[in-house]
């Protein structure tokens, strides 16, 4: 999706669905300004940026809200957004990385760092924008996951992790309490198929059943899913997990990946089964807390449905679970205007009007000014708060670098999609399933 802002001054264009505005004055000064701006600006000396992200609705619209706050701060730049649902997104946007047509200002993946920086090249190294953007507010050890080459490819906007949402409101109507266990959550199984067989407890998509499947296999055996390269789980263990999933779907705990896929939705936010309460439960990440609670909640068929974070579930002795640096805002090398780009982060993650209305779209922030700002304010939404303090209080795991590989998580073709689609449907049995996911990741590794 692609749509262009407007400030007072612009012209409305017609034939076209979206409008392309130019930037009104005013607005306050007391953030970093450019000293007359990069060379490539417009005739009439506007400088034009273009901004891309990815996420739900609650998120597109504070972004565009704080893009027309930073327009009418500085009325030289006008900023164009692209975004999107993650579906098909990062396929785009590593074409357009890699081809030289970047945005200048990009939502990233972690691991796009590593996946597409081709050597701290791809990215601006932002250290040289250190007079408009202020980095002594991110902790040293999150920009350090972010550098190539003594280069800082990314600023880190969030550190996130998954954790289980559930709809208590359908758990009252089957009559049964949320899962905190193995056992209860597939007793949990039980009682929804008996409520009503199109009706399910927890709800995973592919990418979702590894990243579930990681943390059952770490809550059982305490080691990390890949540590200096190399998978630290046996086949066997890894069989393990995979006949765990199996053991959820014919216990009636999550539906086949056909039927997920059956329902043609995008994700599951914006899944008629997830908001009319069918399925009853994601394992989520943290900064995603708003979104699914907001397409439950505004359910036209089944208003007043209650949203509730839940305990992590027992699978073991040991807690399982990942955190990681859940996304940055990097610069395209390619980007004629570096400087204004390195503005419009510095707006957005630091300046107290973006912050603000910013929130936590994105998730708990990193910067130690917004921090601030939000606690002193009581600004941003509060289940992200409480998500995000579960998670990291709990989740003792660090996410290695490749883990969210395209190679590996893309869909319809990556490792992931492909191992946990052929085991949903019994194309293969758990032994091949664990064999096949652990030569992906080898692959994809290097090894």
């Amino acid at each position: 999706m692609r749509k262009t802002m407007k400030q007072a001054t612009a012209l409305t264009l017609a034939a076209v669905t979206a409008l392309s505005l130019t930037a009104c004055g005013g607005g306050k000064t007391d953030a970093p300004a450019a000293d007359g701006g990069s060379e490539g600006g417009s005739s009439d000396g506007q400088i034009n940026l273009t901004f891309s992200w990815w996420g739900g609705d609650s998120r597109h619209e504070a972004t565009e809200k704080a893009i027309e706050a930073f327009m009418a701060k500085y009325p030289h730049i006008n900023v164009t957004p692209e975004y999107g649902a993650w579906t098909g997104w990062e396929e785009k946007q590593s074409l357009n990385i890699l081809g030289g047509n970047a945005a200048d200002v990009m939502q990233i993946n972690w691991n796009w760092i590593d996946s597409y920086s081709n050597n701290g090249t791809n990215f601006a190294d932002l250290n040289q924008y250190a007079d408009v953007l202020d980095l002594s507010q991110f902790p040293e050890n999150a920009k350090e996951q972010c550098t190539v080459d003594g280069k800082l490819m990314a600023v880190p906007v969030a550190l996130t992790g998954r954790l289980f949402y559930w709809n208590k409101t359908t758990f009252d109507e089957v009559g049964c309490p949320i899962p905190t266990d193995t056992e209860s959550l597939l007793a949990a199984g039980a009682a929804f198929k008996a409520y009503d067989e199109s009706y399910y407890p927890l709800v995973l998509q592919e990418y979702d059943r590894m990243i579930f499947m990681v943390y059952y296999l770490e809550s059982k055996y305490n080691k990390p899913w890949v540590e200096n390269n190399q998978i630290q789980y046996t086949q066997e263990e890894i069989q393990d997990g995979m006949d765990f999933m199996c053991q959820l779907e014919d216990a009636h705990v999550i539906p086949t990946v056909a039927v997920v896929q059956g329902d043609m939705a995008d994700s599951i936010d914006k899944n008629p089964n997830w908001i009319n309460g069918k399925y009853a439960g994601i394992f989520e990440w943290d900064s995603s807390a708003n979104k699914m609670q907001k397409a439950m909640e505004e359910s036209a068929d089944k208003p007043g449905q209650e949203f509730v974070i839940g305990d992590f579930i027992k699978f073991g002795d040991y807690q399982g679970g990942f955190t990681k640096i859940s996304m940055g805002l990097a610069v395209a090398a390619t980007s004629e205007h570096p400087k204004e780009a390195a503005m419009l982060i510095n707006f957005l993650l630091n300046d107290p009007e973006g912050v603000e209305i910013s929130s936590t779209e994105r998730g708990i922030p990193c910067s130690a000014a917004a921090l601030e700002i939000l606690d002193e304010k009581g600004i941003g939404d509060a289940i992200v708060k409480e998500a995000n303090a579960k998670v990291m209080e709990y989740c003792p795991f660090p996410l290695d670098a490749k883990f969210e590989h395209n190679d590996l998580k893309a869909n319809p073709d990556g490792v992931y999609y492909k191992v946990f689609g052929k085991l949903s449907s019994r194309d293969i049995d758990s032994a091949k399933a664990a064999a096949d996911l652990m030569e992906g990741v080898n692959e994809c590794m290097g090894n």
